[in-house]
């Protein structure tokens, strides 16, 4: 495991009301004059990580935290089958990042972030560049339909047991179908105990698909306790059933937005569900990204992993020459 910096209190935190009825839980940790960063978390739907400050410098950054609309202590949670989702979408979350960072004070922020959390990154970045210093990601998606086919399809041919029973656990006329779109009604459906299963059997098939990751978290996706795990099954099936209202291929693209800022991109070979192409689309369409190809990790990392994150945010970090 990376050596991760001591943990620290918040020295900040709040909800702020983004409209639609909807509060983001935020908080700040590190110096307050520090360098600002953003984590953006996966999913969509797996909340804000508190681990995740400790990958970075408290005596350099100011480390922000927040959980996306409907996840972690965000109200209202998408557990709830009353809670709609009809204003939560990928455009809501771009502008809720925007009117955290002007409620926060700041002019510009490192962005870090892995598999959903790079669709976001990339969305936002490609909308307000002048508002990103840097980027660092892990785990490299952009969302686009052949993506999320990919992942609850065409990767059954690895798992083929798995998938079946992925598949199977719909009803018979959907599992032709927009797999997504179907799981999507039975975790709104107001039956507690047809959410759950839905719940339990969408993150067998994520666990699956990360079970050969013997050096990063296999299993954990079903580990999750079970309002978060129907939140995230819930949210995962509504973003990628609207392919996350982005046209095909749009971040890739737009990916000329990004000139002028630095970014590392940092894949694992060994990711079955995201595999590296899209990485290195990316890094090609983005000529001020480095690639960073990790041969021992898959999507839940690795050691090496987190050492060429660390190394990432260290470098971004250090003062510039002559400072």
């Amino acid at each position: 495991m990376a050596d991760l910096f001591s943990p620290i209190e918040p020295y900040d935190r709040g909800l702020l009301d983004v409209g639609d009825g909807q509060r983001i839980h935020w908080q700040v940790s590190g110096r307050p004059d520090g360098k600002p960063a953003l984590v953006v978390h996966g999913g969509p739907g797996s909340g804000g990580r508190r681990g995740k400050a400790r990958w970075f410098d408290p005596e350099v950054y100011r480390v922000v935290l927040f959980d996306q609309r409907g996840c972690g202590e965000s109200l209202p949670h998408a557990a709830d089958p009353d809670t709609s989702m009809e204003q939560n979408t990928t455009h809501h979350l771009i502008a809720d990042m925007e009117r955290l960072r002007e409620h926060l004070g700041i002019e510009r922020w490192l962005l870090h972030g892995g598999s959903w959390g790079s669709t976001l990154i990339l969305a936002y970045a490609e909308r307000y560049p002048d508002r990103v210093s840097e980027i660092v990601i892990c785990g490299v998606t952009m969302t686009r339909p052949d993506e999320t086919d990919w992942l609850y399809r065409g990767v059954g041919r690895f798992l083929p047991g798995p998938w079946a029973a992925f598949r199977d656990a719909l009803p018979p006329e959907d599992r032709d179908g927009d797999l997504p779109a179907a799981y999507s009604r039975l975790l709104g459906d107001p039956d507690e105990a047809v959410r759950m299963k839905a719940a339990v059997d969408w993150c067998a098939w994520e666990d699956a698909v990360i079970s050969h990751e013997v050096l990063g978290s296999p299993g954990s996706y079903s580990a999750k306790a079970d309002r978060d795990l129907v939140a995230f099954a819930r949210m995962c099936a509504h973003y990628f059933s609207h392919d996350a209202w982005l046209e095909d291929g749009e971040l890739l693209t737009g990916a000329h937005r990004l000139a002028g800022i630095p970014g590392i991109l940092i894949h694992g070979r060994l990711d079955l569900g995201s595999p590296l192409r899209t990485a290195w689309e990316l890094a090609r369409a983005w000529p001020d990204a480095e690639l960073q190809v990790i041969d021992d990790s898959g999507h839940t990392g690795s050691p090496t992993m987190e050492q060429a994150v660390l190394a990432a945010l260290a470098r971004y970090g250090a003062p510039e020459p002559g400072n």
